[in-house]
């Protein structure tokens, strides 16, 4: 019989069944004969660079990647040359980066900077407030102090004229962030997102179109990202717990499992607004990346369209599900470069191999339940399906299953050899695999050393009599 091993099932102490997501492995729906889809392995990370802080934001610009690294602004070139161009006021968060064809603005620890690719300089008109987020619309630089929205003189952008200001009035609630989305400003508060229009005059030039509001709001500056041709946010209404939308024109759709919803309920309001939300297209992918403060959950746009349920992965820098140590994605020279959120390293996506940073990680993912009506069975042979061979030269590395009886407690880890360089022949089979009563389910992992693409999971089982 084939087991379906895109999503595994556990339970907790609440009486509740949950749902486990693949860590370190993409879910990939592609019919190839085997199965409707597989797991891959997600991408590993290579050293490109040392920059001069812990990666808070990245743009690129003029086909140039700048990154805000610590306290300073640089650049990274394609063969990893770092260009130091100053300093920029350092609260240890993410900073906001958008651009004019002149200057590309930075908001960073409440002010704003202007840099020519030459010089950086701070906005300080008395008129401007505290900066939370910016964007470049239509030759303004649109800014957000939480409560008004405040547009840069067109000839002058270190101008500001407070007869200039605007406000997102639909509701009470404190700004949090401004998107652009086909040109449009996004305002996106705590209970509310506003869309505006460009209207001119000579007052604040911009106009909220009425029905385009969508009653529901972000939790922190940063959780927003355009996903496609939506604004992709966690958050919620009033008196609604969190989840993760993406909103459109006035409407809004939960893209979020029930169980992120559940793992988001694991931190406070106070963490959740401090945490990262991006995007990036790949290879057919549409990915949004959660990054919260001790994980990161991605959700798989283009996946959950073909497959009509939302797919969701984690991926963890560690041996064990951990912090993901890769930030702020920039597709540069037919390679996505990223930050270290913990360190100086700035580095790339490869597919060659599965280590990040130079240090092995792990992988794992589960089955669903199985269950014969009640009667229980003996499990005489498991396989793995999949794509062997791909390991390093010289590696020998080993895979491992283990089950459950009741989602809670796993039998000790069995080991097989996974096959070395070369071997895609290799077969992945467990041998006496025990029996269950009622029913269980199966978990598999490895580390970075077995790079191993997985089609399908085949169970030869005999079934007890009632």
């Amino acid at each position: 019989m084939q087991i379906p091993i895109i999503n595994g099932i556990y339970t907790d102490s609440d009486s509740d069944f949950r749902t486990s997501y693949p860590i370190n492995m993409v879910p990939v729906p592609k019919n190839q004969g085997i199965s409707q889809g597989y797991l891959r392995p997600a991408e590993g990370i290579v050293e490109l660079a040392q920059g001069t802080g812990v990666d808070r934001g990245a743009v690129l610009w003029d086909d140039v990647c700048y990154r805000v690294s610590g306290d300073r602004l640089i650049s990274v070139s394609d063969n990893g040359v770092v260009t130091d161009y100053g300093s920029i006021s350092n609260n240890h968060k993410q900073v906001t980066l958008d651009y004019s064809f002149d200057n590309l603005g930075i908001t960073s620890d409440g002010r704003f900077y202007l840099f020519d690719k030459t010089n950086i300089q701070e906005v300080t008109d008395p008129d401007l407030g505290v900066v939370l987020d910016h964007i470049w619309v239509d030759g303004y630089f649109l800014l957000t102090d939480g409560e008004f929205l405040i547009v840069t003189e067109l000839n002058d952008p270190t101008q500001i004229n407070p007869l200039k200001y605007g406000s997102s009035e639909a509701d009470p609630d404190p700004v949090k962030a401004i998107l652009k989305l086909r040109n449009e400003p996004y305002v996106l508060n705590r209970y509310t997102i506003e869309v505006f229009s460009n209207v001119g005059g000579t007052g604040f030039p911009f106009q909220r179109i009425d029905g385009a509001q969508v009653q529901k709001g972000v939790v922190g500056t940063h959780a927003c990202a355009i996903l496609g041709e939506q604004v992709a946010f966690v958050g919620g209404g009033r008196e609604e717990s969190l989840a993760v939308w993406a909103a459109f024109s006035g409407s809004s759709t939960k893209i979020s499992s029930r169980e992120v919803d559940q793992l988001l309920q694991n931190y406070t309001e106070n963490e959740l607004s401090s945490i990262l939300l991006e995007s990036r297209m790949d290879a057919g992918h549409e990915f949004l990346y959660l990054h919260l403060p001790d994980q990161t959950l991605v959700y798989d746009l283009a996946a959950s369209r073909e497959l009509q349920t939302p797919v969701w992965f984690i991926l963890s820098s560690g041996i064990t599900k951990s912090k993901y140590l890769a930030r702020n994605f920039i597709w540069k020279s037919k390679r996505w470069i990223v930050g270290n959120p913990d360190s100086n390293q700035i580095g790339y996506l490869t597919d060659s191999l599965g280590e990040h940073w130079g240090n092995e990680i792990g992988w794992e993912f589960g089955t669903t339940l199985l269950y014969n009506e009640g009667s229980g069975a003996i499990f005489h042979e498991l396989e793995l399906v999949g794509l062997t061979g791909r390991t390093g030269f010289g590696e020998n590395a080993t895979i491992y299953t283990q089950y459950t009886l009741d989602g809670v407690y796993y039998s000790q880890k069995k080991y097989i050899n996974a096959g070395k360089f070369g071997e895609r022949g290799k077969r992945l089979v467990w041998l006496s695999q025990g029996d269950m009563r009622s029913w269980r389910s199966q978990k598999f992992g490895g580390t970075s050393r077995a790079r191993i693409s997985f089609a399908r999971l085949q169970a030869r089982i005999e079934p007890l009599a009632v």
